[in-house]
Protein backbone atom coordinates (compact mmCIF):
# COMPACT_ATOMS: atom_id res chain seq x y z
CA UNK A 1 0.00 0.00 0.00
CA UNK A 2 1.24 3.33 -0.95
CA UNK A 3 2.66 5.33 2.09
CA UNK A 4 1.18 9.02 3.39
CA UNK A 5 3.59 11.03 4.90
CA UNK A 6 2.71 14.17 7.18
CA UNK A 7 5.98 16.20 7.39
CA UNK A 8 8.66 13.88 7.84
CA UNK A 9 11.18 15.92 9.94
CA UNK A 10 12.64 15.78 13.49
CA UNK A 11 14.00 12.80 15.69
CA UNK A 12 11.64 10.16 16.18
CA UNK A 13 8.96 9.17 13.28
CA UNK A 14 6.39 6.65 13.88
CA UNK A 15 4.69 4.40 10.68
CA UNK A 16 1.62 2.60 11.34
CA UNK A 17 2.14 -0.75 9.17
CA UNK A 18 -0.85 -2.66 11.66
CA UNK A 19 -3.88 -2.17 13.81
CA UNK A 20 -5.38 0.21 11.06
CA UNK A 21 -8.50 -0.85 9.65
CA UNK A 22 -8.88 -3.51 12.01
CA UNK A 23 -8.77 -5.28 15.37
CA UNK A 24 -5.75 -7.17 14.22
CA UNK A 25 -2.35 -7.28 12.97
CA UNK A 26 -0.72 -4.46 15.26
CA UNK A 27 2.93 -3.62 13.65
CA UNK A 28 3.98 0.32 14.41
CA UNK A 29 7.36 1.02 13.05
CA UNK A 30 9.81 3.68 14.87
CA UNK A 31 13.12 5.28 13.53
CA UNK A 32 15.24 7.72 15.73
CA UNK A 33 17.30 9.70 14.38
CA UNK A 34 20.38 11.64 16.09
CA UNK A 35 22.37 13.11 14.11
CA UNK A 36 23.89 10.52 11.39
CA UNK A 37 22.85 7.82 13.56
CA UNK A 38 18.87 6.15 13.14
CA UNK A 39 17.67 3.13 15.38
CA UNK A 40 14.72 1.18 13.71
CA UNK A 41 12.11 -0.46 16.41
CA UNK A 42 9.09 -2.09 15.82
CA UNK A 43 6.03 -2.00 18.77
CA UNK A 44 4.60 -5.61 18.33
CA UNK A 45 4.30 -7.67 14.77
CA UNK A 46 1.38 -9.77 14.80
CA UNK A 47 -1.04 -11.32 12.62
CA UNK A 48 -3.83 -10.29 10.67
CA UNK A 49 -6.92 -12.42 11.23
CA UNK A 50 -10.44 -13.13 10.44
CA UNK A 51 -10.77 -11.25 7.34
CA UNK A 52 -10.90 -12.52 4.04
CA UNK A 53 -7.52 -10.68 2.99
CA UNK A 54 -5.47 -11.45 5.94
CA UNK A 55 -3.59 -14.50 5.06
CA UNK A 56 -2.39 -12.11 2.07
CA UNK A 57 -1.57 -9.50 4.26
CA UNK A 58 0.12 -11.79 6.53
CA UNK A 59 2.35 -13.40 3.96
CA UNK A 60 3.15 -10.15 1.66
CA UNK A 61 6.65 -9.04 2.43
CA UNK A 62 6.57 -6.13 4.99
CA UNK A 63 6.63 -2.95 3.95
CA UNK A 64 10.43 -2.33 5.88
CA UNK A 65 13.47 -4.27 5.53
CA UNK A 66 13.75 -6.81 8.71
CA UNK A 67 17.16 -6.90 8.63
CA UNK A 68 17.65 -3.48 9.89
CA UNK A 69 15.27 -3.44 12.58
CA UNK A 70 17.26 -2.84 16.11
CA UNK A 71 14.57 -3.77 18.39
CA UNK A 72 11.04 -5.41 18.55
CA UNK A 73 9.03 -4.45 21.69
CA UNK A 74 6.50 -6.98 22.51
CA UNK A 75 3.12 -5.67 24.30
CA UNK A 76 1.87 -9.20 25.23
CA UNK A 77 1.61 -12.64 23.92
CA UNK A 78 -1.87 -12.99 21.52
CA UNK A 79 -1.26 -13.76 17.46
CA UNK A 80 -2.35 -10.59 16.57
CA UNK A 81 0.43 -8.90 18.55
CA UNK A 82 3.51 -11.67 17.79
CA UNK A 83 1.89 -13.97 15.24
CA UNK A 84 4.30 -12.52 12.38
CA UNK A 85 7.72 -12.68 14.92
CA UNK A 86 9.20 -15.71 13.27
CA UNK A 87 8.54 -14.43 10.01
CA UNK A 88 10.74 -11.14 10.89
CA UNK A 89 13.85 -13.64 11.71
CA UNK A 90 13.05 -15.65 8.86
CA UNK A 91 13.24 -12.27 6.56
CA UNK A 92 16.23 -11.51 7.94
CA UNK A 93 16.06 -9.74 11.73
CA UNK A 94 18.84 -10.06 13.66
CA UNK A 95 18.01 -7.81 16.65
CA UNK A 96 16.17 -8.17 19.98
CA UNK A 97 13.17 -8.82 21.23
CA UNK A 98 12.04 -7.59 24.63
CA UNK A 99 9.34 -8.44 26.48
CA UNK A 100 7.94 -8.88 30.23
CA UNK A 101 8.61 -12.90 31.30
CA UNK A 102 5.51 -14.18 30.91
CA UNK A 103 4.86 -12.87 27.91
CA UNK A 104 7.81 -14.66 26.08
CA UNK A 105 6.61 -18.33 27.86
CA UNK A 106 3.49 -17.95 26.34
CA UNK A 107 4.73 -16.86 23.11
CA UNK A 108 7.19 -19.89 22.96
CA UNK A 109 3.84 -22.05 23.35
CA UNK A 110 1.86 -20.07 21.18
CA UNK A 111 4.35 -20.46 18.07
CA UNK A 112 4.66 -24.46 18.71
CA UNK A 113 0.76 -24.62 18.68
CA UNK A 114 0.69 -21.94 15.14
CA UNK A 115 3.57 -24.27 13.80
CA UNK A 116 1.65 -26.91 14.11
CA UNK A 117 -1.66 -25.65 12.44
CA UNK A 118 0.50 -23.97 9.65
CA UNK A 119 1.98 -27.38 8.74
CA UNK A 120 -1.61 -29.03 8.12
CA UNK A 121 -2.62 -26.09 6.46
CA UNK A 122 0.36 -26.29 3.99
CA UNK A 123 -0.50 -30.00 3.56
CA UNK A 124 -3.73 -29.86 2.70
CA UNK A 125 -3.57 -26.79 0.86
CA UNK A 126 -0.34 -27.31 -1.21
CA UNK A 127 1.36 -23.84 0.21
CA UNK A 128 4.40 -23.17 2.02
CA UNK A 129 4.02 -22.52 5.54
CA UNK A 130 4.86 -18.74 6.46
CA UNK A 131 7.71 -19.62 8.73
CA UNK A 132 9.05 -22.99 10.63
CA UNK A 133 10.27 -24.45 13.75
CA UNK A 134 13.75 -23.46 13.37
CA UNK A 135 12.46 -19.56 12.71
CA UNK A 136 10.37 -19.74 16.03
CA UNK A 137 12.97 -21.11 17.63
CA UNK A 138 15.62 -18.04 16.46
CA UNK A 139 13.02 -15.48 17.53
CA UNK A 140 13.59 -17.15 21.08
CA UNK A 141 17.19 -17.24 20.95
CA UNK A 142 16.72 -13.57 20.59
CA UNK A 143 13.96 -12.31 23.35
CA UNK A 144 15.19 -11.29 25.89
CA UNK A 145 13.17 -10.40 29.15
CA UNK A 146 12.53 -7.51 31.41
CA UNK A 147 10.12 -6.32 34.01
CA UNK A 148 7.77 -3.60 34.64
CA UNK A 149 9.06 -0.33 35.57
CA UNK A 150 12.54 -0.99 34.63
CA UNK A 151 14.09 1.59 32.29
CA UNK A 152 15.95 0.16 29.04
CA UNK A 153 17.78 1.91 26.66
CA UNK A 154 17.80 1.19 23.15
CA UNK A 155 20.91 3.46 22.16
CA UNK A 156 20.29 7.25 20.35
CA UNK A 157 19.01 8.29 24.05
CA UNK A 158 15.84 6.15 23.26
CA UNK A 159 14.92 4.04 25.84
CA UNK A 160 11.49 1.97 26.68
CA UNK A 161 9.53 1.58 30.24
CA UNK A 162 6.79 -0.93 30.60
CA UNK A 163 3.85 -0.38 32.35
CA UNK A 164 1.21 -2.86 33.44
CA UNK A 165 -2.04 -2.66 31.08
CA UNK A 166 -3.98 -5.30 32.97
CA UNK A 167 -5.23 -7.00 30.08
CA UNK A 168 -3.70 -10.52 30.20
CA UNK A 169 -0.69 -12.42 31.97
CA UNK A 170 2.33 -9.88 31.88
CA UNK A 171 0.70 -7.35 29.53
CA UNK A 172 2.24 -4.16 29.03
CA UNK A 173 2.15 -0.59 27.63
CA UNK A 174 5.20 0.49 26.20
CA UNK A 175 6.55 4.12 26.77
CA UNK A 176 9.25 5.33 24.31
CA UNK A 177 11.11 8.41 25.22
CA UNK A 178 13.62 10.34 23.23
CA UNK A 179 14.95 12.90 25.62
CA UNK A 180 12.45 15.26 23.38
CA UNK A 181 9.26 13.59 24.21
CA UNK A 182 7.27 10.18 25.46
CA UNK A 183 4.66 8.32 23.47
CA UNK A 184 2.67 5.50 24.51
CA UNK A 185 1.96 2.20 23.14
CA UNK A 186 -0.74 0.99 24.83
CA UNK A 187 -1.41 -2.72 23.23
CA UNK A 188 -4.55 -3.82 24.83
CA UNK A 189 -5.83 -2.45 27.99
CA UNK A 190 -7.58 -4.40 30.56
CA UNK A 191 -10.95 -4.34 31.72
CA UNK A 192 -10.17 -3.23 35.00
CA UNK A 193 -10.80 -4.47 37.81
CA UNK A 194 -9.76 -7.67 36.43
CA UNK A 195 -10.52 -10.94 38.41
CA UNK A 196 -7.01 -12.46 38.18
CA UNK A 197 -4.85 -9.28 36.74
CA UNK A 198 -3.79 -6.03 38.56
CA UNK A 199 -5.52 -2.65 37.10
CA UNK A 200 -4.19 -0.90 34.28
CA UNK A 201 -1.65 1.56 35.39
CA UNK A 202 -2.33 5.72 34.83
CA UNK A 203 -0.42 7.70 32.30
CA UNK A 204 0.21 10.82 33.16
CA UNK A 205 2.81 12.74 31.26
CA UNK A 206 2.70 11.18 27.60
CA UNK A 207 2.99 13.74 24.85
CA UNK A 208 1.25 10.86 22.29
CA UNK A 209 -0.82 7.54 23.07
CA UNK A 210 -1.20 5.18 20.24
CA UNK A 211 -4.27 2.77 21.20
CA UNK A 212 -6.71 0.28 21.12
CA UNK A 213 -10.31 0.76 20.37
CA UNK A 214 -12.11 -2.50 19.67
CA UNK A 215 -15.06 -1.87 22.42
CA UNK A 216 -14.63 2.27 21.62
CA UNK A 217 -18.13 2.69 20.33
CA UNK A 218 -20.18 0.45 23.52
CA UNK A 219 -19.67 -0.30 27.15
CA UNK A 220 -19.95 -3.53 28.80
CA UNK A 221 -22.40 -5.26 31.69
CA UNK A 222 -21.45 -4.71 35.07
CA UNK A 223 -19.19 -7.34 36.39
CA UNK A 224 -21.54 -8.68 39.09
CA UNK A 225 -24.12 -9.05 36.19
CA UNK A 226 -21.89 -10.80 34.27
CA UNK A 227 -20.98 -13.18 36.79
CA UNK A 228 -24.74 -13.51 37.29
CA UNK A 229 -25.24 -14.49 34.03
CA UNK A 230 -22.34 -16.49 33.60
CA UNK A 231 -23.93 -18.80 36.69
CA UNK A 232 -27.57 -18.49 35.12
CA UNK A 233 -26.54 -20.31 32.09
CA UNK A 234 -24.65 -22.77 33.99
CA UNK A 235 -27.44 -23.23 36.42
CA UNK A 236 -29.58 -23.75 33.15
CA UNK A 237 -26.97 -26.71 32.06
CA UNK A 238 -27.51 -28.15 35.71
CA UNK A 239 -31.65 -28.32 35.76
CA UNK A 240 -32.40 -29.18 32.26
CA UNK A 241 -29.83 -31.60 31.56
CA UNK A 242 -27.98 -29.62 28.48
CA UNK A 243 -24.81 -29.37 26.87
CA UNK A 244 -22.82 -25.74 27.75
CA UNK A 245 -20.01 -25.44 24.78
CA UNK A 246 -17.87 -21.98 25.49
CA UNK A 247 -15.34 -21.01 23.05
CA UNK A 248 -12.64 -19.62 24.93
CA UNK A 249 -9.15 -18.16 23.90
CA UNK A 250 -6.92 -19.58 25.95
CA UNK A 251 -5.27 -16.62 27.41
CA UNK A 252 -6.90 -15.35 30.28
CA UNK A 253 -10.70 -15.89 29.28
CA UNK A 254 -9.83 -19.64 30.19
CA UNK A 255 -8.10 -18.81 33.07
CA UNK A 256 -11.25 -16.28 34.27
CA UNK A 257 -14.13 -19.30 33.64
CA UNK A 258 -11.96 -22.06 35.59
CA UNK A 259 -11.54 -19.14 38.31
CA UNK A 260 -15.24 -18.28 38.30
CA UNK A 261 -16.44 -22.21 38.22
CA UNK A 262 -14.04 -22.69 41.02
CA UNK A 263 -15.48 -20.49 43.12
CA UNK A 264 -19.22 -21.57 42.22
CA UNK A 265 -18.43 -25.37 42.90
CA UNK A 266 -16.00 -24.22 45.95
CA UNK A 267 -19.03 -21.78 47.56
CA UNK A 268 -21.52 -24.20 47.41
CA UNK A 269 -23.32 -22.07 45.10
CA UNK A 270 -23.70 -24.07 42.13
CA UNK A 271 -23.68 -28.08 42.26
CA UNK A 272 -20.85 -29.76 40.51
CA UNK A 273 -20.70 -31.22 37.41
CA UNK A 274 -18.50 -32.67 34.83
CA UNK A 275 -16.23 -29.56 33.04
CA UNK A 276 -13.81 -30.31 30.26
CA UNK A 277 -10.90 -28.26 29.14
CA UNK A 278 -10.73 -29.62 26.09
CA UNK A 279 -8.03 -27.06 24.36
CA UNK A 280 -4.19 -28.50 24.92
CA UNK A 281 -3.25 -25.11 24.36
CA UNK A 282 -5.17 -23.70 27.27
CA UNK A 283 -3.66 -26.29 29.49
CA UNK A 284 -0.24 -25.32 28.78
CA UNK A 285 -1.15 -21.79 29.13
CA UNK A 286 -2.86 -21.88 32.35
CA UNK A 287 0.14 -23.35 33.97
CA UNK A 288 2.06 -20.52 32.92
CA UNK A 289 -0.38 -18.71 34.71
CA UNK A 290 0.07 -20.57 37.60
CA UNK A 291 3.91 -20.19 37.50
CA UNK A 292 3.71 -16.28 37.69
CA UNK A 293 1.19 -15.24 39.88
CA UNK A 294 3.18 -12.29 41.37
CA UNK A 295 1.82 -10.99 37.82
CA UNK A 296 -1.49 -11.35 39.10
CA UNK A 297 -3.40 -8.99 41.63
CA UNK A 298 -3.06 -9.80 45.42
CA UNK A 299 -5.63 -11.55 46.30
CA UNK A 300 -5.20 -14.37 43.94
CA UNK A 301 -1.41 -14.41 43.86
CA UNK A 302 -2.34 -15.10 48.19
CA UNK A 303 -4.64 -17.96 47.13
CA UNK A 304 -2.30 -19.38 45.16
CA UNK A 305 0.38 -18.92 47.76
CA UNK A 306 -1.88 -20.58 50.29
CA UNK A 307 -2.38 -23.74 48.11
CA UNK A 308 -5.63 -23.20 46.57
CA UNK A 309 -5.28 -24.38 43.28
CA UNK A 310 -7.78 -21.55 41.60
CA UNK A 311 -7.97 -23.36 38.34
CA UNK A 312 -8.84 -26.71 39.58
CA UNK A 313 -12.01 -28.23 40.88
CA UNK A 314 -12.81 -31.94 40.99
CA UNK A 315 -14.83 -32.63 37.98
CA UNK A 316 -12.47 -30.58 35.39
CA UNK A 317 -11.02 -33.11 33.43
CA UNK A 318 -8.52 -31.68 30.96
CA UNK A 319 -8.32 -33.73 27.39
CA UNK A 320 -4.91 -32.60 26.00
CA UNK A 321 -5.05 -36.05 23.55
CA UNK A 322 -7.50 -36.30 20.96
CA UNK A 323 -8.45 -39.48 22.06
CA UNK A 324 -9.53 -38.00 25.54
CA UNK A 325 -11.36 -35.63 23.60
CA UNK A 326 -12.98 -37.64 21.40
CA UNK A 327 -15.10 -39.49 24.68
CA UNK A 328 -16.20 -35.96 25.81
CA UNK A 329 -19.45 -37.21 24.04
CA UNK A 330 -19.93 -40.23 26.43
CA UNK A 331 -20.45 -38.35 28.84
CA UNK A 332 -24.17 -37.67 29.48
CA UNK A 333 -25.46 -34.43 30.03
CA UNK A 334 -25.13 -32.17 32.05
CA UNK A 335 -21.95 -30.68 31.43
CA UNK A 336 -19.64 -28.02 30.00
CA UNK A 337 -16.79 -28.06 27.37
CA UNK A 338 -14.30 -25.10 27.08
CA UNK A 339 -12.47 -25.31 24.09
CA UNK A 340 -10.68 -23.04 21.71
CA UNK A 341 -10.64 -21.02 19.92
CA UNK A 342 -12.56 -17.98 21.22
CA UNK A 343 -13.84 -16.80 17.77
CA UNK A 344 -14.68 -20.43 16.69
CA UNK A 345 -12.33 -19.77 13.69
CA UNK A 346 -10.44 -22.78 14.21
CA UNK A 347 -9.64 -25.51 17.05
CA UNK A 348 -11.67 -28.35 19.00
CA UNK A 349 -14.62 -25.88 19.90
CA UNK A 350 -15.76 -26.18 15.72
CA UNK A 351 -16.10 -29.46 16.35
CA UNK A 352 -18.11 -29.54 19.07
CA UNK A 353 -19.92 -26.71 17.21
CA UNK A 354 -20.39 -28.96 14.08
CA UNK A 355 -21.95 -32.10 16.46
CA UNK A 356 -24.22 -29.47 18.61
CA UNK A 357 -25.29 -26.40 16.95
CA UNK A 358 -28.56 -28.25 15.38
CA UNK A 359 -28.92 -29.48 18.97
CA UNK A 360 -31.82 -27.71 20.69
CA UNK A 361 -30.43 -29.21 24.54
CA UNK A 362 -27.08 -27.15 23.57
CA UNK A 363 -26.15 -23.48 24.55
CA UNK A 364 -23.44 -21.88 22.87
CA UNK A 365 -21.94 -18.92 25.47
CA UNK A 366 -19.96 -16.20 23.66
CA UNK A 367 -18.21 -14.52 26.15
CA UNK A 368 -14.87 -12.72 24.38
CA UNK A 369 -15.18 -10.12 21.09
CA UNK A 370 -16.05 -12.00 17.36
CA UNK A 371 -14.23 -10.74 14.74
CA UNK A 372 -16.22 -10.12 11.88
CA UNK A 373 -16.53 -12.95 9.23
CA UNK A 374 -16.10 -15.56 12.09
CA UNK A 375 -18.30 -18.13 12.62
CA UNK A 376 -18.57 -16.82 16.30
CA UNK A 377 -19.87 -13.96 15.30
CA UNK A 378 -21.98 -15.83 13.12
CA UNK A 379 -23.29 -17.12 16.10
CA UNK A 380 -23.55 -13.94 17.33
CA UNK A 381 -25.43 -12.22 14.69
CA UNK A 382 -28.46 -14.65 15.01
CA UNK A 383 -27.29 -16.96 11.61
CA UNK A 384 -30.16 -19.39 11.74
CA UNK A 385 -28.03 -21.00 9.37
CA UNK A 386 -24.00 -21.87 9.41
CA UNK A 387 -21.65 -23.51 7.48
CA UNK A 388 -19.17 -25.82 9.41
CA UNK A 389 -16.36 -28.10 7.46
CA UNK A 390 -18.70 -27.72 4.38
CA UNK A 391 -21.87 -28.54 5.73
CA UNK A 392 -24.89 -26.25 5.94
CA UNK A 393 -26.18 -26.66 9.61
CA UNK A 394 -29.24 -25.34 10.66
CA UNK A 395 -28.73 -23.53 14.35
CA UNK A 396 -31.15 -24.55 16.88
CA UNK A 397 -28.92 -24.55 20.51
CA UNK A 398 -29.76 -21.32 22.30
CA UNK A 399 -26.61 -18.79 21.44
CA UNK A 400 -25.92 -16.64 24.27
CA UNK A 401 -23.21 -13.70 24.81
CA UNK A 402 -22.29 -12.21 27.76
CA UNK A 403 -20.11 -9.55 27.14
CA UNK A 404 -18.20 -7.99 29.93
CA UNK A 405 -15.97 -10.86 30.53
CA UNK A 406 -13.52 -9.38 27.60
CA UNK A 407 -10.60 -8.35 28.29
CA UNK A 408 -10.99 -4.96 27.01
CA UNK A 409 -11.78 -1.70 28.08
CA UNK A 410 -15.14 -0.77 27.28
CA UNK A 411 -15.51 2.78 25.43
CA UNK A 412 -16.46 5.06 28.78
CA UNK A 413 -12.99 3.70 30.37
CA UNK A 414 -10.89 4.16 27.05
CA UNK A 415 -12.21 7.62 27.31
CA UNK A 416 -11.64 7.62 31.65
CA UNK A 417 -7.98 6.22 30.36
CA UNK A 418 -7.15 9.28 28.05
CA UNK A 419 -9.14 11.71 30.24
CA UNK A 420 -6.00 10.77 33.04
CA UNK A 421 -3.28 10.89 30.78
CA UNK A 422 -4.41 14.66 29.57
CA UNK A 423 -4.88 15.98 33.51
CA UNK A 424 -1.18 17.14 32.47
CA UNK A 425 -2.07 19.32 29.71
CA UNK A 426 0.59 17.84 28.08
CA UNK A 427 -0.58 15.59 25.81
CA UNK A 428 -0.61 16.04 22.06
CA UNK A 429 -2.35 13.79 19.95
CA UNK A 430 -3.82 10.00 20.44
CA UNK A 431 -4.11 7.82 17.45
CA UNK A 432 -6.90 4.65 17.57
CA UNK A 433 -6.32 1.85 16.42
CA UNK A 434 -6.86 -1.83 16.84
CA UNK A 435 -10.42 -1.30 16.34
CA UNK A 436 -12.87 -1.92 13.25
CA UNK A 437 -13.07 1.54 11.64
CA UNK A 438 -16.67 2.61 13.10
CA UNK A 439 -15.47 2.04 16.80
CA UNK A 440 -12.32 3.89 16.59
CA UNK A 441 -13.62 6.68 15.12
CA UNK A 442 -16.46 7.00 17.62
CA UNK A 443 -13.89 6.58 20.10
CA UNK A 444 -12.06 9.97 17.96
CA UNK A 445 -15.19 11.49 18.46
CA UNK A 446 -15.81 11.24 21.84
CA UNK A 447 -12.11 11.91 22.74
CA UNK A 448 -12.79 15.34 20.68
CA UNK A 449 -15.94 15.96 21.83
CA UNK A 450 -15.93 15.23 25.70
CA UNK A 451 -12.09 15.80 25.72
CA UNK A 452 -10.89 18.34 23.87
CA UNK A 453 -8.10 16.50 22.81
CA UNK A 454 -6.46 15.67 19.37
CA UNK A 455 -7.54 12.49 18.26
CA UNK A 456 -6.93 10.71 15.28
CA UNK A 457 -7.80 7.51 13.26
CA UNK A 458 -4.52 7.13 11.35
CA UNK A 459 -4.11 5.52 7.68
CA UNK A 460 -2.39 2.44 6.86
CA UNK A 461 1.19 3.50 6.11
CA UNK A 462 0.75 6.98 7.46
CA UNK A 463 3.84 8.19 8.91
CA UNK A 464 3.98 11.00 11.44
CA UNK A 465 6.58 13.12 13.67
CA UNK A 466 6.55 12.93 17.28
CA UNK A 467 8.12 15.81 18.53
Amino acid sequence: MKTKSKNISGKTKLTFYGGTGSVTGANFFLESTDGDKTIKFLVDCGLMQGTETADSFNRDPFPYNPEEIDFLIVTHAHMDHIGRIPKLVKGGFKGKILSTPPTKDMAAILFEDAIGIMDSDSRKNGVLPMYDKQDAEKALSIWETIPYHQNYGLGNGVSIYLKDSGHILGSAMVEVSDGEMKAIFTGDLGNSPSLLLNDTENITDADYITMESVYGDRNHEPKEKRRNELKDAIKDTIDNKRLLIIPVFSIERTQMMLYEMNEFFESHELSQIPVFLDSPLAIKITAVYEKYCSYMNKAVCDAIKGGDDVFNFPRLKSTALIRDSEKIDATPNPKIILAGSGMSNGGRVVHHEHDHAGDKNATILLVGYQAVGTLGRQLQDGAKTVNIYGQNIEVKAKIITIEGFSSHKDSDHLVEFVETANNSHKLKKVFTVMGEPKASLFLVQRLRDELNVDAEYPEYGEEVVLS
